[in-house]
């Protein structure tokens, strides 16, 4: 049986001390931190998807992009999640997800997450190494994989525009 990957958008959006935006899920009891992201609409572009779904679920748009991926990294959902969505008709076995990179040049009261179909019930700014540690299982080797990937760039960022 062919699997059905939805592909999906992320947002990494980082300070001016170099830490990340990180949302906690609003659906689940425990901590669940995570970045934005979401669906790529059929006319959307991974760059647009990533801004439209950070301004959905965080209130930012301040930001300015540093970097798209062209190729997505893949998750597959665990057999429980997978039975809730299909309960519910969603028959995706997973995501592939295009991270998009973006510097925040916003003020903090930007940031809002009393929106009219909220996801995170907070956030914070914190690392790499609190992102990948406090994922879901099942996402923790993209993340660790954007971690690698995005911490030069944003390091390199910094460096050049401070």
């Amino acid at each position: 049986m062919t699997k059905h990957f939805r592909r999906c958008a992320g947002a990494v959006v980082f300070n001016s001390s170099g830490l990340v935006l990180l949302g906690n899920r609003i659906d689940v009891p425990s901590d669940n931190w995570q970045f934005p992201q979401g669906g790529i609409e059929a006319d959307e572009s991974p760059l647009v998807a990533a801004k439209r779904e950070l301004v959905e679920e965080t209130g930012v748009s301040s930001v300015i992009p540093i970097y798209t991926d062209d190729i997505p990294s893949r998750y597959e959902f665990t057999d429980e999640i997978k039975k809730k969505f299909r309960e519910r008709g969603i028959f995706n076995d997973g995501q592939d997800i295009y991270f998009s990179l973006f510097f925040f040049v916003g003020d903090e009261s930007e940031i809002n997450l009393n929106l009219p179909h909220p996801e995170f019930k907070s956030y914070c700014w914190e690392t790499f190494e609190f992102a990948v540690a406090n994922i879901i299982d099942f996402k923790k080797e993209v993340y660790n994989s954007v971690a690698q990937r995005f911490a030069p760039l944003i390091s390199q960022y910094l460096r050049t525009h401070s």
